[in-house]
């Protein structure tokens, strides 16, 4: 999180015009109807007048497409999945939260369910083209047990990725069985698209799912070089999902849609912002980043973190929201410390009365008020980055009451998405994981696919 964080005005960088989705519709792009059960959602991107323009919309096959179109009885089928999961420090081995092991279970039970033979493949922390017994870096026997548990069948495992013996472990499968490949980054070029590993990964099977969108953002050997040799190629049921609520119920939402922005910087959110701003009638911001904005409008921050290069930028920001009629809402108040300590001293101020050796660490409790009406009159939620410094108890109360908010706005039937990273912690740290529509499981991904980049896991899939 940000060193001394956290919030500002209900500032309106928009002079609101018409509410957005009150504004006439723009007319549909032309789609070739396809079979249902062939598409994924179209996934497109709309140019951004910050970046390139961007190509025409994609309508790729997913993983019913694939079993519609060919026979899978007894085929190799290529699974890319994630399977980075936390173990136990204590032992290295103990699985501490299987939610990435059984996020992948629907795509694997289907391919199964049409008598294919299910080879999955993972990389497994950074171990940077090292082989690593155990650990985060390691192996991937630690997933094995429980994995098997949760598709109900017997995960074999190699200790390779490529080569003769992954070769003669995939050539040795039978109809319904599922093999693991060892960690894809015990190969350097993994990371680096390598042909050859591409070429060896493509003589395990005849056909590709893509089914790990939290790496789909990169184009390495196991995520975008490997269709080269794949007779087709498609989404599983995880990537579908992920498509169909960052692409599909932002780009097409039930208005108004509302984002939520947090986190530590700025810099690493302006083109999320931009993108947002395009497609948002109302923008929060949260979390240590306001006080960039704070600077640029010309306040006193007191020791509150400011990135002095991104003033101009978040100034910019503020205007390209006015001009398209988006409310670009900072917080009224902040939770103030006067050190970046659990057990430092609070108090509770208005943006105007910052100053001195004080830091802003969280929202204060008039924004979370005003974020919270705003909330309720959204029926589409993106929340990605939180309030304040949440891993600290005193400056949790924001981030909490946002994840409350979400979970109150979903019961009353918005759609509600938590895109990745911090946010998950947080909502998850709340208890409300299950509370909302969709927890994005990328990161980088779901900031990427926010921002209107194509995913090159995601481009490399067979179109239709």
């Amino acid at each position: 999180m940000f060193s001394r964080p956290c919030a500002r005005l209900l500032h309106r960088s928009a002079l609101r015009v018409a509410p957005r989705y009150l504004r006439a519709a723009a007319p549909a792009a032309a789609t070739v109807n396809f079979p249902a059960a062939f598409q994924a959602p179209l996934f497109s991107v709309r140019a951004s007048p910050f970046h390139s323009t961007a190509p025409a919309p994609l309508a790729k096959l997913n993983v019913e497409g694939l079993a519609a179109a060919v026979d899978l009885h007894g085929t190799n089928v290529l699974v890319r999945v994630d399977l980075n999961v936390p173990l136990d420090k204590a032992d290295d081995v103990t699985v501490t939260d299987d939610t990435r092991l059984r996020a992948i279970v629907p795509t694997v039970k289907y391919l199964l369910s049409k008598n294919a033979n299910v080879i999955l493949c993972s990389h497994f922390g950074r171990p940077k083209g090292e082989i690593i017994e155990t650990g985060k870096n390691g192996r991937l026997n630690p997933v094995v047990p429980r994995l098997s548990e949760l598709l109900g069948v017997e995960v074999k495992k190699v200790d390779d990725c490529i080569g003769p013996d992954a070769e003669a472990a995939a050539s040795a499968l039978s109809e319904g069985e599922v093999l693991l490949l060892e960690n894809t980054r015990f190969y350097a070029g993994e990371t680096k698209n390598d042909a050859e590993l591409a070429a060896g990964l493509g003589k395990l099977a005849d056909y590709f799912v893509m089914d790990a969108f939290g790496t789909s953002h990169r184009a390495h050997s196991s995520t975008a070089g490997v269709t080269d040799h794949m007779k087709m190629s498609a989404a599983g049921y995880l990537l579908d999902k992920e498509l169909k609520y960052l692409k599909g119920a932002v780009d097409e939402p039930n208005r108004p849609l509302c984002a939520i922005v947090g986190g530590a910087k700025v810099s690493t959110k302006i083109p999320v912002i931009e993108s947002l701003i395009e497609k948002c009638d109302t923008i929060l911001v949260g979390g240590g980043m306001i006080f960039t904005f704070y600077k640029a409008l010309g306040h006193d921050v007191g020791n509150s973190m400011v990135e002095d290069d991104i003033v101009p930028l978040a100034a910019e920001l503020m205007k390209k929201a006015e001009a398209a009629g988006v409310q670009l809402v900072l917080p009224t108040d902040v939770v103030l410390a006067d050190k970046f300590d659990e057990a430092a001293g609070t108090k509770v101020a208005a943006v105007d009365d910052m100053a001195g050796e004080w830091m802003g660490l969280d929202i204060g409790p008039d924004s979370v008020a005003a974020f919270g009406e705003i909330l309720k009159k959204s029926n589409t939620i993106v929340w990605n980055g939180p309030m304040g410094v949440f891993e600290m108890a005193p400056f949790a109360t924001g981030t909490t009451a946002v994840a409350e908010m979400l979970a109150e706005a979903t019961a009353r039937g918005a759609t509600t998405i938590v895109g990745g990273g911090d946010s998950v912690a947080a909502i998850n740290q709340a208890g409300l994981g299950d509370k909302v529509s969709h927890i994005s499981t990328g990161g980088g991904a779901s900031l990427e696919l926010l921002e209107g980049k194509v995913l090159p896991g995601v481009a490399a899939l067979t179109e239709i």
